[in-house]
């Protein structure tokens, strides 16, 4: 193997350029050369390649975003398109591609690999967390840090005005972002897709803090919950308590930018370095994954077959700390 590629689709997340620039000097380290694909499989199909170098990806690590940058392409989805796209990977000479993205990126890089026999090896990254087969996925850390932050500020406005506020998080239709911040945040009530959402329970619970003398409270909800999303349960909480005072933020795509924590540029690095040392050993159609501190190589459909379950333990602690 001579020449390797590697691109970012999907949403972004931070960490992604630290798992660019891992992916860079790694294989330069072996002796390979780098070709950069910007704007995801739209820039495959396009043939927007450049070559990278170790000086191309200097001083990115706390940078979010992606420098290759990101976009969704309506083309790929066709075989016409991944047909386009497969022979600009030979055309560049690109004998395997690393593709940073979550499972919608990975479906893609297994038609390319099914298709047309690119060699294909995954990185998870999407603030969600919720790629099947590994237990983190690059930018979750942050996106909970940078959720937490707003919301510990919430708290000090509600606690000075005696208001409850219903905070909106992402996290597509899981609720790992919501669990994490909820427990983290000391808020009242999380309602995540994974548990059905008693909105009753939840406002007979808030009445009850009211009437022991509680003045503010803080209501997480992930924006795929079953209720329909935070201005809905402000609605409801308006309507079935005695709180005068109901506040709604959705927090939305805050979460997504911002320089990546410590973690985050950790795991990104051990990802896009194993997902190189993949390649170089002839691995095909497999991800990076995490899993106990260690990492690895997983087939890359589990990433969509094998579903991520919310910590119960994490649930329950959720619950009896709430008082």
């Amino acid at each position: 193997m001579k020449r390797i590629g590697v691109l970012t689709s999907g949403g972004d997340a931070p960490g992604m350029n630290c798992a660019i620039r891992a992916v860079v000097r790694t294989a330069i380290y072996h002796g390979l050369e780098v070709m950069g694909i910007e704007r995801g499989y739209a820039g495959l199909i396009d043939g927007a390649a450049r070559q990278m170098d170790a000086r191309s990806v200097g001083g990115i690590m706390n940078r979010g975003g992606t420098i290759l940058r990101s976009a969704r392409s309506e083309a790929f989805m066709t075989p016409e398109g991944r047909e386009f796209a497969a022979g600009n990977v030979k055309r560049f000479l690109i004998e395997g591609l690393v593709v940073i993205g979550g499972d919608g990126t990975y479906r893609g890089a297994m038609k390319l690999a099914d298709e047309h026999g690119v060699s294909c090896v995954g990185v998870p990254g999407t603030i969600d967390n919720d790629i099947g087969g590994t237990d983190y996925t690059i930018g979750f850390d942050t996106a909970i840090n940078t959720a937490l932050d707003a919301i510990d500020k919430i708290r000090d406005t509600a606690a000075s005005h005696d208001r409850l506020f219903v905070v909106e998080v992402m996290g597509r239709g899981v609720g790992f972002i919501a669990l994490s911040v909820g427990v983290a945040g000391g808020a009242e009530e999380i309602l995540c897709p994974e548990t059905a959402s008693d909105i009753n329970g939840m406002c007979a619970r808030l009445e009850l803090g009211r009437k022991a003398g509680k003045t503010s409270s803080i209501v997480i909800v992930a924006e795929g919950d079953e209720t329909g999303g935070a201005v809905q349960v402000g609605e409801q909480i308006k309507q079935k308590t005695h709180f005068t005072d109901v506040r709604v933020c959705v927090l939305g795509h805050l979460q997504r930018g911002g320089a990546p924590t410590a973690y985050d540029r950790i795991m990104a690095s051990r990802f896009g370095c194993d997902a190189v040392m993949a390649l170089i050993r002839g691995e095909k159609n497999v991800m990076v994954a995490a899993e106990k501190g260690d990492i690895m190589t997983r087939p890359m459909s589990d990433s969509w077959t094998l579903k991520r379950e919310l910590n119960p333990h994490l649930l329950e602690l959720a619950k009896k700390l709430v008082v």
